[in-house]
This record gives C-alpha cells, structure tokens and sequence, in this order.
C-alpha cells in the first residue's frame, strides 16, 4: 500500500460535539510529525485502549488521535539514519494514544528515540501479543532482579493472574526459574493458568489476610497488578528482603498499611511505569523477552485476533471484566 493513499483508522476526538471514537479515512500528511513512518502490521488491546476509545478514562492529552499505544510494523520512510525502509520495528507506550497517534492505523509516525528494531527471535506478530502488558511484566522482573530478587527467596505471587499482564507474567517469571502462585478470582480459568507456568492458584475471595502489620512469611515477592487492599495484605507476607512490584490499580489506587514490613524485613515496593522507560532499558528489556524470558505459550495467550471494526466490541469485554489472555489487532501485511 502506497502511503500517500488515504487509509483507515479509528480515530478519537473529543470536542464540542462531545467525546467519540470511530472508524475514519485519513491521509499520512495528518499523522503527528515524527522521524520514522511506519506501515503498521499489529496493535493490540490493553486496558488502557479500552479507556481511551470509549472516554471512560482520561487517556488522550491532545484531540483528535488513533487510538492503540502498541505497534508493529515495518518501515516505509525514515530521516533518521538508524532506520532504513523495510527494517521491522515496534513501539510501545512512549505517547502513543496519548500524545501522538497510535497504532490504531495503517501507517503510524514514531519519533526515533522510541522506535525498537524488532529483536532476532520475535516476530512483529509475537511483538504485540507481548505489547505493554508483556513489557511490563518484564519490566517488573528487572527490577526485582535489580533489587536481589531471586528464586532462592520464594514463590512469587502475581495478582490479577487472568489479565494480559498476569499470565504473560506468569510464563515470563516461571521461564525465569521462578515459583509462580497465581492469584486471581477467574476460578474457571485456573488449569488455563497452571498450564502457562503456575505452580498454584488461589481464589482471591479466599485469600483471607490477617490484618497485622507482619505475618508468617507466604511469598518471596510478587507482581500485583490490583493495588487497594490487595497491596496492603501482600506486604506483611512477603520473605526478608523480597520485593513487590505494582504495576496496576484494578483494586483502588489507595492502600491502607504500615512500615513494619520495610523496616523489620527490608522488602521493597517497586513501581513499574513502562510507558516512560528509558530507551536503553526498553532495548534491554526487548532483548530479553526474545531471548531468555520469552514465554514459551504466546499463541496460547493470544485467545483472539481482530480487525478495526471489532474494536469497540472488544473495548466493551473488556471494560467489563470479561476477557481473558491478549487480544491481538490485525492491521495490515505482515
């Protein structure tokens, strides 16, 4: 496809015919400005799209913009010299669906800072079914890592284990050589999540917490997507020096706790923003999740693939709690 024909994208406006999102035709020349144009091949769905393209979260800081902060495609133009036409490339996150279009789109304009070449061992189709949610639970694992996580510590516990991040943390920290116990209220899904690399499953409407300031050690650390009381009855179960990285606030951005956990026992709370991570990480992180952490059941967590016009569907589902593993958005050749 020529870049100069118009294509199809959905397209996010808010102004004063109120706030909407739909599928448009577009000319490249309208795409915000960057070094590298790029015919996209895959996006994908996360939590954060679903807010963006119905307004019930306040994503976007500039209108009108394609909606999607992942994708992958190959280049078609590019006046950075790192960048040659036909190389394979991805971005996440770093202002896409937020402040400059996203990938939502036949052809998208990445700034050079942001764009990866695609790693040897990841094709641009396993790239986004990684996506954010995969880069960040790799993410999440270097800075354990960083911080003296290890395997030796204990099982590491990983909340909200149903959703993309969860069970693509799930394979990436048991390829890693950890113990994983996932930790989820989707009680259906559970030998869905053992076969990806759990050792347990607990039904978070079980998982009664003390209420003490500490308690007997559980866990070595742990990857909580959920945030609110969740976090605050993790903290007191995790082993001497162990580390919690929070990544989401499904449960409520406050938490009620107090500092017996960091003091008496040294663990850490680690925040995981992978929108903002700084490019040499990010290329560390890409690196590794085609190598040594790439999970071994990608097309098992892909449970869906779909066009533009399905989105507003998907963004539905998934709003609403009702859907499981990654959905993969086909945009053009790959």
């Amino acid at each position: 496809m020529n870049p100069t024909t118009p294509f199809r994208a959905l397209r996010i406006h808010s102004d004063g015919a109120g706030y909407r999102s739909g599928i448009e035709t577009m000319d490249a020349d309208a795409l915000t400005p960057g070094e590298v144009l790029v015919e996209v091949a895959y996006s994908s769905v996360n939590y954060k799209d679903a807010l963006a393209g119905t307004g019930t979260g306040k994503i976007l800081r500039r209108y009108p913009l394609n909606g999607g902060i992942d994708l992958a495609g190959h280049v078609v133009a590019s006046t950075d010299p790192a960048f040659k036409e036909g190389d394979p490339v991805l971005c996440t996150g770093s202002g896409l669906s937020e402040t400059r279009d996203g990938g939502y789109a036949r052809y998208a304009r990445l700034d050079a800072r942001w764009t990866i070449r695609l790693p040897q061992g990841l094709s641009l189709r396993e790239s986004m079914i990684l996506g954010t949610a995969g880069f960040t639970a790799a993410l999440a694992l270097a800075r354990m890592q960083d911080n003296r996580q290890s395997p030796e510590l204990g099982p590491v516990a990983i909340t909200g284990a149903s959703g993309g991040v969860g069970q693509l943390a799930i394979d990436i920290f048991s390829r890693a050589g950890y113990e994983v116990h996932a930790i989820s209220g989707k009680t259906d899904h559970f030998d869905a999540l053992r076969s990806l690399g759990a050792s347990a499953c607990i039904d978070r409407r079980q998982l009664s917490f003390s209420g003490k300031p500490m308690d007997s050690v559980r866990f070595g650390g742990a990857l909580d997507n959920v945030g609110g009381p969740m976090l605050a009855g993790l903290l007191p179960l995790i082993a001497p020096y162990g580390n919690v990285a929070i990544c989401g606030n499904a449960g409520g951005i406050a938490f009620d706790g107090t500092v017996m956990p960091f003091i008496i026992r040294g663990v850490s709370l680690l925040g995981v923003a992978s929108a903002g991570t700084a490019r040499d990480l990010r290329e560390s992180i890409w690196q590794h999740l085609a190598d040594d952490w790439k999970p071994r059941h990608l097309d098992r967590i892909a449970t869906r693939e779909v066009t533009l016009e399905a989105l507003p569907e998907v963004f539905g589902h998934m709003l609403a709690g009702e859907s499981f593993g990654r959905t993969l958005v086909r945009i053009g050749g790959a």
